[in-house]
């Protein structure tokens, strides 16, 4: 009954020309959540939440009413918001969306579940409602019925790179590589763009198949010679068999394949010239097989066709440094600030190098320049850190993570940070928190994350093997001051 009572209710105010005011009935709405009448709450939202709307401004409206209320820990409000949106845009994706993130985040997998039936009952053609329902029967350890759901995907949506790719990384990560190589070939079949051709190579690295990723590598390279991450695969293959030879004493064999992978580098420039990571690999090796004038050299050529590049300006810094040569590194750290000013990056750098008496105004000056930048924040935690200024090193640590989830270098300094001046309950919560994040990005995390012998590490112990290397960082940088 509550429905018709309230809906009379309304209608009999407006009879008697009482105005309807929407803001303050939406707070009766939450107060009946806050006091368990859920029925209530629903019928007061679906009764007022149009009063007073004009039609085209409906679901901007709704979505930040019920964003809102979500913020303000309203939940049921806020379902109820969504559920009334529905009613009246029920085929607009973004809506779905944003009611399926609520569930996701305050609601039961059951109760996601069957909004994510309903929405590709509507929405059959949106990729991302069938991606979430399958990621989360995946979460939830149902491998089969993801399977299930990617499959209903693909039979609705046949052409979708994004569901294809997902039924593969579904079998990849579980340890399915034939039921994964035979996904990527059909995508391959039907004309798979750049990424399936870079998967595909990925799967055979793992599986050990040097000459089919070799061959991969080169076929995706004809149809799409300006996709730098091809090259880039390619010229690292050639490096890790160098690094097989080195390890077999067959000091000819490595320096072919050295020479192999420059020519990779060369040629991928050649197509992708504002590909700063093949400048730097193409820097990297020139270091080694060549010496630091060559890596200058070839440094000093990607600035100039990328100009105002922080990444390009650190690369050259730190070759520098790793030589022992502190004043060019001051004097090109300080051309760079004044290319790029607004860098996170090279500020944090500059306070890294800054000789302790200097960090401080180092780190003001960089505060000034981009106060919301999560590398310079970092930075900055890293100083109280140093000066065992323990609830403030937290905090800033805590700030860089908060801006940027999705690096997991700054995760793994507030891990290493609470093995060391927090308490286990504190050390859990990052952990969890990181877990929750799925971090992708950041130097050192992707340079352990991407390598062939940890694919399909959990998060937890990516994390864990990144705040290994820290320390090892640490006790090298210590060791050559001593």
């Amino acid at each position: 009954m509550v429905g018709k009572i309230i809906e009379r209710g309304i209608r009999a105010l407006q009879r008697e020309g009482v105005e309807i005011d929407r803001e303050a009935w939406m707070k009766e709405a939450e107060a009946a959540e806050r006091a368990g009448s859920v029925a209530t709450c629903q019928a007061i939202i679906h009764n007022t939440i149009g009063v007073g709307v004009e039609e085209e401004d409906r679901k901007r409206t709704w979505v930040a009413d019920a964003e809102e209320c979500k913020k303000r820990g309203s939940i049921e409000t806020a379902r109820a918001i969504y559920a009334h949106a529905l009613t009246v845009f029920l085929t607009k994706k973004s809506i779905w969306v944003k009611a399926a993130q609520l569930e996701r985040s305050h609601g039961t997998r059951e109760s996601l579940d069957a909004l994510l039936r309903k929405a590709v009952t509507y929405r059959p053609q949106a990729e991302v409602l069938w991606l979430m329902g399958a990621k989360e029967k995946w979460l939830a350890g149902d491998v089969p019925a993801a399977r299930a759901i990617l499959q209903e995907a693909y039979a609705a949506i046949p052409n979708s790179e994004e569901i294809w790719l997902a039924a593969f990384k579904l079998e990849f990560e579980n340890h399915e590589p034939e039921r994964a190589r035979m996904l990527l070939a059909k995508a391959r079949e039907r004309g798979g763009t750049e990424r399936v051709w870079m998967k595909s190579a990925i799967v055979e690295r793992e599986l050990g198949n040097l000459e089919e990723e070799r061959k991969l590598l080169n076929d995706g390279l004809k149809q799409f010679p300006s996709f730098y991450k091809l090259w880039l695969m390619l010229g690292q293959l050639e490096e890790r068999l160098a690094e097989t030879a080195k390890q077999q004493d067959q000091l000819e064999k490595q320096h072919a394949h050295k020479m192999e992978a420059k020519k990779v580098y060369d040629s991928g420039l050649k197509s992708c010239p504002n590909s700063v990571p093949l400048w730097l690999s193409l820097a990297n090796l020139e270091e080694e097989v060549s010496g630091l004038s060559k890596a200058r050299a070839v440094l000093t050529m990607a600035r100039k066709k990328n100009p105002q590049n922080p990444e390009l300006w650190l690369a050259a810094v730190r070759a520098e440094l790793k030589h022992g040569h502190k004043k060019e590194a001051d004097i090109l750290m300080a051309k760079a600030l004044q290319e790029c000013p607004n860098s996170g990056i090279l500020w944090a750098s500059s306070i890294e190098m800054a000789p302790r008496p200097q960090r401080k105004i180092k780190s003001t000056d960089a505060l000034k320049k981009c106060d919301h930048d999560p590398h310079v924040i970092a930075a900055v935690g890293r100083l109280f850190w140093v000066d065992r200024k323990v609830d403030k090193a937290r905090n800033w640590l805590n700030r860089a993570v908060t801006l940027a989830p999705d690096i997991g270098d700054f995760w793994a300094l507030c891990y290493k940070f609470e093995l060391q001046h927090g308490t286990e309950e504190n050390q859990k919560d990052v952990l969890k928190r990181c877990v929750a994040a799925e971090p992708k990005h950041g130097e050192k995390w992707q340079a352990i994350s991407k390598a062939v012998e940890n694919s399909h590490q959990p998060t937890e112990s990516i994390l864990k093997k990144v705040v290994i290397a820290l320390g090892k960082e640490e006790k090298a940088a210590e060791d050559s001051k001593h």
